[in-house]
């Protein structure tokens, strides 16, 4: 088994793209029950923790940018870890994260 991180990132800066109301408590539910089919399954290999949606970026040239945003305004909005045996079966994990629900991307890298 290899160990590999799920990057989640979305763009949080366009308002017409923001899940509200009944639609932002479907996807919370969604990323819970996501969560527990993950540990069901012995696939987190570290417990999900949350942080805050605030964050600086650090840029090359030592200035500081408010807010979490690349270039392109998306943000990266959480991680988790996961065990697989190769990037195929993570990326069948990662299909099902709730990210996608909302125009999100998963990034999936291996640790080594």
């Amino acid at each position: 088994m290899n160990e590999f991180v799920l990057i989640f990132r979305r763009d949080y800066t366009l308002k017409e793209v923001q899940p509200t109301g009944e639609a932002q408590s479907t996807l919370r539910k969604h990323w819970q029950d996501w969560f527990l089919s993950l540990a069901a399954l012995n696939k987190l290999t570290r417990p999900v923790q949350r942080w805050d949606m605030q964050g600086v970026v650090l840029n090359q040239d030592e200035t500081v940018t408010d807010g979490p945003y690349l270039e392109s305004n998306s943000s990266v909005i959480g991680l988790i870890f996961i065990s697989a045996h190769d990037y195929r079966e993570a990326e069948e994990i990662a299909k099902n994260a709730p990210i996608l629900e909302v125009d999100g991307t998963v990034e999936i890298r291996m640790l080594t």
